[in-house]
């Protein structure tokens, strides 16, 4: 038999490491006796799980929230939206940064340094993705016209 040591500490599971030691010895004896070990009794379920169960039966579903109408803020114009104005009442084409001026004297806000930049990118992107939907023609490099209402096409 082994040497019990004669320290009292406790550990995570409660016991102490003498008991431990005791209960794996007598395990260990058990098992080479052929017969089984006891088990050890399983602790009560806790009171959580209980009180879960008893719970759910006992709910009240809670009165729907009665809903406001919202008021829809007014949407702020994009710089697409007000440069395809600007080249509506344009006659001639016009180059990226010019419409970009009119643009931001028209109300746009942008924190961009280049501006006129953002808004050719723009304007190039809308006539790649929506083809002959676009509100922009690009009639000469850097120069757009405002596309012909239905049509796609330049007036």
């Amino acid at each position: 038999m082994a040497k019990k040591n004669s320290s009292t500490k406790k550990t995570s599971s409660g016991k102490t490491t003498d008991q431990q030691r005791a209960a794996a010895i007598a395990e260990i004896d058990a098992r080479l006796d052929g017969q089984a070990p006891k088990a050890e009794a399983k602790p009560a379920p806790k009171k959580k799980a209980a009180a879960k169960k008893g719970a759910k039966a006992a709910k009240t579903p809670k009165a729907p929230k009665a809903k406001t109408p919202r008021e829809k803020k007014p949407r702020k114009a994009s710089g697409l939206d007000l440069a395809a104005q600007v080249l509506a009442e344009s006659k001639e084409p016009l180059n990226a940064k010019t419409i970009a001026e009119k643009v931001i004297a028209a109300g746009w806000v942008t924190s961009g340094a280049t501006p006129h930049a953002t808004l050719y990118a723009a304007m190039i992107r809308e006539i790649k993705d929506r083809g002959a939907e676009a509100r922009f023609v690009k009639t000469d490099r850097g120069m757009f016209t405002a596309s012909a209402p239905g049509t796609g096409k330049g007036a």
